[in-house]
């Protein structure tokens, strides 16, 4: 499985709408893409302008198809100006648990 790590930084007068519009991709991820396994959004716990997303896909091209679907470039182009920072972005690859055990999530 292939693992997206985000780490989000909001302005903080943006938060609110900033939030709506990811809990819509984060959902439409899981809802609309076969391969999307996950999709976590976290709140840091000391600092709510943070924000930490948690992917897993299929595979790498998985990802790479999740960048152009209606509900992501719908996301990108809503929130461009509401970061307070670049994305800081990491991937990798599961080393556990197994590939075999991984189910969709709902």
């Amino acid at each position: 499985m292939f693992a997206v790590m985000v780490n989000v930084h909001i302005k903080p007068e943006y938060r609110k709408e900033f939030v709506e519009a990811m809990l819509d991709d984060a959902r439409g991820s899981v809802r609309n893409e076969s391969a999307c396994l996950l999709f976590n959004v976290v709140q840091d716990s000391e600092d709510e302008n943070c924000l930490h997303l948690y992917e897993v896909y299929a595979s790498a091209e998985a990802f790479e198809e999740h960048k152009k679907t209606p509900h992501f470039t719908r996301w990108v182009e809503t929130t461009k100006n509401w970061l307070a920072s670049p994305l800081e972005i990491a991937t990798g690859v599961h080393l556990f648990p197994d590939d075999g055990v991984w189910k969709k999530q709902a």
